[in-house]
């Protein structure tokens, strides 16, 4: 008898749910019981083949007991275990980057033993196989400190460390991320297998077809051994120039083969992580989704929103929690020196905002102001993690008022005088504050669907009033459109105002 990986030593359970424990078995086992002594809860496993789970019923906050799994004369003793609020941090790289590498991070690190937050980083291995396992066996649940928490991901810490403030809990975040990763790694294959969706398992299925899994895993390695050798270089370019341009790094280092050949060991391929990864921690019980992802899927904007309702439905699913909470962080603005297309990222932030305003128990984190002009990576992720838990606090806990939490979003819109588009904001109900550009974005199109910047705009209250010379009898209406701008439009929260167009929006969405 055997538990998870993920059941060790300073654990976290989740609070007020029932609890979920499982492991694996040689199938001989007549009884296998859990229990919680200090808190007087048990319950026995049904076994089902080689895989056991047992359900606790719903307990209390703790912030220090013990987990007992029995099997006859064998047992195991978990200790240190909390009962508080867990939330698993998902995603790509913004999600995935470090507390170490973040603007505020020595500092954070320096004081995070003072708070009440532990986490358990899902091994990272893109095949089954023993690589896999001896890293799940050398896995455990971490508390903070200095030493332990350089590589939690920064935008779980800050989302952790206010949450545990504000519940007077223990939090632990369940990280679960890869960076570079399409949604579509993190959802079995079924799920891919619609008219919409089946593009991203074309692909990989063209890519390797008549292969056998050795020669997958022999061009994998190869493709390893070499992108090392080119990241060394592309280090080494910038170090000398941090200014040299890409075109420049690629002639100085070499083809860029990122993100490598399609195959078994690659983990960017549909739905490998889903095996490697999600369906190793789940059902693990948690109160939610911390969704941090969507720029590896901007080549197929026109069919993120159903790619993120199937993950969401999946997840739901294999959690067996049809309430379970997915907060999602729109994505902030971006751009390079080298993008020559302007407006994917605005179509992802849209199936962004369509997910909260269609798919129940979601929120949506507006970050637009986050962003760095040639930084995929914005170093600094304490706004992320807070807006998550503003999130949070009204959409799941009920804790706080949407007028402190939400961003000034789009409401409605009509032509007045025939030549003047004006636009009701929902929920800056504090009214809305911005700079000196809290003009700017807007941009207004006619029956032809041309669109042009505005040359007037008004603001009163939550009401929004535009006028173009150019477009002398509006029809639609647009605002922040673009991959990369700048931000001055927020409300009186400090959020910015969400990004949107008229062209696409439905009354059903609201």
């Amino acid at each position: 008898m055997k538990t998870a990986p993920i059941f060790s030593d300073n654990m976290v359970l989740q609070r007020h749910k029932n609890i979920r424990v499982f492991g694996s078995c040689s199938g001989n086992e007549k009884r296998i019981t859990v229990s919680v002594p200090e808190l007087r809860a048990s319950a026995e496993a049904v076994i089902t083949g080689s895989r056991w789970e047992a359900v606790l019923p719903a307990l209390p906050e703790c912030d220090c007991c013990t987990l007992i799994v029995a099997c006859g004369a064998i047992q195991k003793h978990f200790s240190n275990v909390a009962v508080g609020e867990v939330w698993l941090a998902g995603g790509q790289s913004n999600m995935e980057f470090e507390l170490r590498n973040d603007k505020h991070g020595a500092d954070e690190l320096r004081e995070c033993a003072k708070e009440n937050v532990r986490y358990y980083y899902t091994p990272k291995v893109s095949m089954l196989g023993e690589e896999l396992y001896d890293a799940e066996a050398a896995s455990r649940w971490t508390v903070a400190s200095e030493t332990d928490s350089v590589a939690w991901s920064a935008v779980g810490w800050y989302f952790a460390k206010e949450l545990s403030r504000r519940l007077g809990c223990t939090v632990g975040i369940l990280g679960c991320n890869w960076g570079g990763t399409s949604a579509s790694a993190w959802v079995p294959r079924e799920v891919l297998d619609t008219a919409m969706l089946r593009p991203y398992l074309d692909e990989y299925d063209s890519a390797v077809e008549g292969k056998s899994d050795r020669q997958m895993i022999a061009e994998y390695d190869e493709y390893t051994a070499y992108q090392t050798g080119f990241d060394r270089r592309v280090g080494e370019c910038y170090a000398e120039n941090p200014d040299i341009a890409w075109k420049e790094v690629l002639e100085k280092c070499g083809e860029n083969r990122y993100p490598g050949p399609l195959g078994i060991k690659n983990p960017m391929r549909p739905c490998g992580l889903f095996d490697t990864m999600v369906s190793r921690v789940s059902p693990y019980t948690v109160r939610g989704v911390l969704w941090y992802q969507g720029e590896s899927d901007d080549h197929r904007p026109e069919s993120y929103y159903e790619l993120m309702c199937a993950l969401i439905r999946c997840w739901r699913g294999v959690w067996h929690d049809d309430g379970m909470a997915f907060l999602i962080v729109q994505l902030p603005m971006y751009s390079c020196d080298d993008d020559d297309e302007f407006t994917r990222w605005a179509f992802i932030r849209e199936a962004q905002e369509r997910l909260f305003r269609t798919v129940k128990n979601t929120g949506l984190a507006v970050t637009l102001d986050c962003g760095e002009y040639n930084n995929i990576h914005p170093t600094d992720k304490s706004a992320v993690g807070y807006r998550l838990f503003l999130q949070a606090m009204s959409e799941v806990y009920g804790l706080m008022d949407r007028a402190d939490t939400m961003p000034p979003m789009f409401g409605s819109h009509e032509v007045r005088h025939g030549d003047t588009m004006v636009v009701n904001l929902d929920n800056p109900s504090h009214g809305l504050s911005g700079n000196d550009r809290c003009r700017e974005g807007f941009e207004l199109a006619g029956a032809d669907g041309v669109y042009f910047p505005a040359d007037s705009v008004e603001i009163f209250g939550n009401q929004i009033h535009i006028k173009s010379e150019k477009v002398k009898r509006p029809v639609n209406v647009r605002f922040k459109w673009i991959n990369y701008a700048d931000v001055g439009l927020f409300g009186s929260n400090g959020i910015p105002a969400a990004p949107f167009r008229t062209d696409a929006f439905r009354k059903e969405d609201r």
